[in-house]
């Protein structure tokens, strides 16, 4: 098995402790500052230093990567973030370096069980896990219709552990040119936390509905607050 297919592939995933440190710390005070002009963050008191949550950011670039950690991950709160990413993105050395700093493949058009289990089991361990709910990159700055994996996930981690308190943490990214180039500036507002207990109920299908329609609007007033 080569490289790209082992990494796409693979659910399994570790956090090299010492890979984090480098790769974070070279990204936020180096790479980051080097290549953006303004990097500007809002709405990181909102941020839940501890328990299961679900972060939920629009998707612009591949530089998410990098922004997300800056504005939500250890040098923000503490904590270490979990990617779940689309398979196309865990090939050769990118994938390598996902792989260690925790990310994980889901193919987005046939989502796996065991991806949905791997997020199930990190959010019951009280872990930080992104996922981005649009399903894929968007360039116009318009928050596009949600896919509801996040919710149905969240409900999951509620139904089987409600002591969890899992929340879902709404994260607005927005870049001043679609493809971000050197001296580009980003705005990165958080919003309030959604408490997914709030939505529990027997009817799964319908609660996710809702906690979907709920996370799409408020990310949409995020984006209304970028507006220049």
């Amino acid at each position: 098995m080569n490289l790209s297919t082992l990494y796409s592939n693979s659910v399994e995933s570790s956090i090299n402790p010492w890979l984090v440190k480098l790769v974070y710390h070279l990204g936020c005070w180096l790479v980051l500052p080097l290549f953006f002009g303004q990097i500007i963050i809002t709405g990181q008191e909102n941020i839940p230093i501890t328990g299961a949550t679900i972060v939920a950011p629009t998707h612009r670039s591949r530089w998410d990567a990098l922004i997300i950690p800056k504005a939500v991950g250890r040098l923000a709160s503490s904590r270490d973030v979990r990617f779940m990413v689309t398979s196309t993105e865990m090939k050769g050395i990118q994938g390598c370096l996902i792989h260690h700093l925790g990310g994980f493949p889901v193919d987005v058009k046939r989502p796996g069980l065991s991806s949905l289990e791997r997020s199930v089991a990190l959010l019951k361990a009280g872990e930080m896990l992104v996922i981005f709910p649009e399903g894929g990159i968007f360039r116009d700055n318009k928050v596009h219709p949600l896919k509801r994996g996040v919710a149905r996930i969240a409900l999951e981690v509620e139904s089987k552990k409600p002591e969890s308190q899992i929340k879902i943490l709404p994260v607005g990214i927005r870049y001043i040119r679609p493809y971000p180039s050197w001296g580009t500036d980003v705005t990165v507002t958080i919003g309030k936390p959604i408490e997914v207990a709030k939505y529990s109920s027997k009817r799964i299908k319908s609660s996710s509905e809702k906690l979907t329609d709920d996370l799409e609007v408020i990310l949409r007033e995020l984006y209304q607050k970028q507006d220049p």
